[in-house]
């Protein structure tokens, strides 16, 4: 037993002094920022309150800094959403009247009219992103700020920043709003409408949570997290921590450098990275670091194919039926933009046609339209396909304005014989169009075009030549660094 114990001792003070001599550096950049959109290492000057910083060569904003309280002025609001909420809640959105019947709809009489109409995965689609995200959202950010404002923050606090970065986009009470002055616009030719306090509180509630997220300044919250001394690889590689300036010290190799594509931080390690492998974690927030997305092409071209699959039937077949006296008209995404147009609504129409017809349709072909650029190493039109990515990721959920629309037309028409609606079957192709598009946006890297097209790194191309001149923040320069020489 004795001489087990001692064999252990030996193997456990080997291994450790082998771990010591395997140690690695990483070192932590001060001073730059990488380009979600390009990719484009560059200099990032400290920032004055209230000002800007862009990238040079596509123009994605790189850093923003606010003029506001960092921690004050998002609780603020974000005690208003709160409350906004929990009222909306027990609110009613609005009443309809038909010859002195009357419905009511709220928050979660959608969700549950379509559940019981058979289509279960719109319904728990449509509560998700209006009844609990909403919630979960605002909750997350009642205590990011708190951990942000203690003085060592908690290590739940990076991620619940990092979760809450992924579930905001979900939260669609915005869109939202506008489904329910569609529905609106329908009824009022069936029956009295009003319009009750829920759509005063769900319009005030899409302000206040966009003021809490206009006013969160996310770089002075990661700012007063510490950074761990050392980290480890998925392998067990310990690495060291060290922090340089690029004001005075050289700039590691560019081959070498990644960024945190949660907190931003910039890394360099003393070998040359993979690109899609993880490299161990984050050594301020703890993600998973990666220098491109994993299989950005492969993923995004699959979920396209599937959005285009149901793209097809979401137009041919009706998103719900109207049936009054009996008498049953099905409706198609065309025909509800055609009764708008001739109801003399030409901006909800214009508006219907836009979210639920050109935006899809855009959202595929601009998507394929970059894969084949990545996949031909093109560099044509790199900015302007890199800046239609940032439109495509932004207005891709506002696609949702019909199937908010339909929630809400089955829940306050149910009067039997006299009028109803139902939901049909182009109602479930036309939201999961939406949704992959959705996922397709976020799988795709549109950095891994400016890395085909070779001008981030040892990836030969033709060089780029044309970029911004005015104020983008200034890009490094490096033998490393395969940019082409500015003006």
């Amino acid at each position: 037993m004795k001489d087990r114990f001692h064999t252990r001792l030996w193997r456990h003070a080997v291994n450790m002094t082998l771990a010591a001599d395997s140690t690695h550096e990483l070192i932590v950049v001060e001073g730059v920022r990488e380009c979600p959109g390009c990719g484009l290492f560059q200099r990032l000057p400290r920032l004055a309150p209230g000002r800007v910083a862009a990238c040079e060569r596509c123009g994605r904003v790189l850093a923003r800094r606010r003029r506001t309280s960092p921690i004050a002025a998002p609780a603020a609001f974000c005690i208003a959403s709160a409350a906004l909420y929990i009222s909306l809640l027990v609110s009613t959105l609005m009443m309809l009247d038909v010859q002195g019947r009357e419905n009511t709809v709220s928050l979660f009489s959608g969700p549950i009219e379509l559940m019981r109409q058979g289509y279960g995965e719109v319904g728990l689609l449509v509560g998700w992103v209006t009844v609990v995200t909403p919630g979960l959202i605002i909750a997350m950010m009642s205590a990011i700020l708190f951990g942000a404002s203690r003085k060592h923050m908690p290590d739940w606090t990076p991620r619940l920043l990092r979760w809450y970065e992924m579930t905001r986009e979900w939260s669609m009470i915005e869109v939202y709003i506008l489904g329910v002055f569609v529905a609106y616009s329908k009824l009022v030719d069936l029956a009295h409408v009003d319009l009750l306090s829920g759509v005063y509180l769900v319009t005030a509630l899409m302000f206040t949570m966009a003021a809490t997220d206009s006013t969160l300044d996310e770089h002075r919250i990661w700012r007063t997290r510490d950074i761990r001394e050392e980290v480890a690889d998925e392998g067990g590689q310990s690495y060291s921590v060290t922090t340089i300036n690029i004001a005075r010290d050289p700039m590691p190799p560019v081959g070498h450098m990644l960024s945190c594509s949660a907190c931003h931080l910039v890394m360099a390690f003393d070998h040359e990275l993979p690109r899609e492998t993880s490299n161990g974690h984050c050594p301020r927030c703890g993600h998973t670091l990666r220098c491109r997305k994993p299989f950005s092409q492969s993923n995004t071209l699959s979920f396209l194919i599937a959005a285009l699959v149901f793209y097809v039937p979401a137009n041919m077949f009706p998103v719900m039926t109207y049936s009054k006296v009996g008498q049953g008209e099905p409706s198609t995404i065309v025909h509800g933009a055609i009764e708008l147009w001739q109801a003399g609504l030409i901006p909800l129409s214009l508006l219907v046609i836009f979210a639920s017809i050109i935006v899809p349709v855009a959202k595929i072909f601009s998507l394929s339209l970059m894969i084949e650029t990545t996949w031909f190493r093109s560099t044509r039109w790199l900015v302007p396909l890199t800046r239609i990515y940032r439109v495509v990721d932004i207005v891709g959920r506002w696609s949702m304005i019909d199937v908010f629309m339909i929630s809400i037309l089955v829940a306050v028409v149910r009067f039997g014989f006299m009028a109803n609606v139902r939901a049909d079957f182009g109602c479930v192709c036309f939201a999961a169009v939406v949704i992959l598009t959705i996922f397709a946006a976020h799988t795709f890297d549109p950095r891994t075009m400016w890395d085909a097209a070779g001008l981030n790194g040892p990836v030969r191309g033709r060089q780029f030549n044309k970029t911004r001149q005015n104020g983008g923040a200034g890009a490094l320069e490096s033998k490393e660094n395969m940019e082409p020489e500015r003006a």
